[in-house]
Formats: structure tokens, C-alpha cells, sequence
């Protein structure tokens, strides 16, 4: 009887610890002195990505075709712009904290930024 009463806190505490998981270290980029863009963006209209045939056109799911995906890289766009071209791929800015896991799906991408807040490089965590 008293064996098991001493077994039930150690049940518990490896139960808590089991669900931890193993999601690796928490990864915090480099900073960067936050600057505002010289032209602020403005909100794209519904109208006016109709009327601008140089719009890029969302790419849903991952990026698996890395050619077209440095071609608009060296476009440097704005972090809006990267998000509307590719809505599932998540951008991680600069200062902010994100875990350090292994994903080989291209699914997100670290950026470097310029003075202007522009996307000039990056790479795939």
C-alpha cells in the first residue's frame, strides 16, 4: 500500500515531463535597429492588384520552386509584399523569438533586411 502511494508523485512527475516534447532551443535572431521605410506601403485594394498586371501572383504552400523564389527575392521586397506572395511560408522578422527546429519543407525563411525594412537575403529554418 505505501508503495504505491510514494510511486503515484513520480508517475506524475514523468507524465509532466513526457509532454514536453522535444522541440528544441528557443532562437532568437539578431536584432536590428527598427527604421521606418523612407515611402511607407500602402494596403493593396482589391482594385488595384486587378489593375497592376506586375502584381506577383500568391504562391500557396510551401516554396519549392527556388529559382522563381530568388528571382523575387532580388526584386527586394517589403515584408508585405512577401507575405502577399507567399501566404503560407512564414516570415520571421528580425528580434523575433522563434524555436530552432529542423524543418526541410521550406515552410520558413529568416530575412535580411536593408535600412529600408526591404528584403535583401535570407535563409530556410
Amino acid at each position: 500500500m505505501r508503495r504505491s502511494l510514494l510511486l503515484l508523485p513520480l508517475c506524475a512527475v514523468a507524465a509532466l515531463l513526457a509532454g514536453c516534447g522535444n522541440k528544441g532551443p528557443l532562437y532568437i535572431p539578431k536584432a536590428t535597429p527598427a527604421t521606418t521605410p523612407a515611402h511607407p506601403a500602402t494596403p493593396a485594394t482589391p482594385a488595384a492588384t486587378t489593375a497592376n498586371p506586375a502584381a506577383p501572383v500568391p504562391v500557396h504552400g510551401y516554396v519549392t520552386d527556388l529559382k522563381a523564389f530568388d528571382a523575387f527575392i532580388a526584386t527586394h521586397p517589403t515584408p508585405a509584399q512577401f507575405r502577399t506572395a507567399y501566404p503560407d511560408v512564414q516570415l520571421v522578422m528580425p528580434g523575433s523569438p522563434s524555436t530552432r527546429e529542423l524543418r526541410n519543407d521550406n515552410s520558413r525563411y529568416f530575412p535580411e533586411l536593408d535600412k529600408d525594412g526591404r528584403i535583401t537575403g535570407g535563409k530556410f529554418m
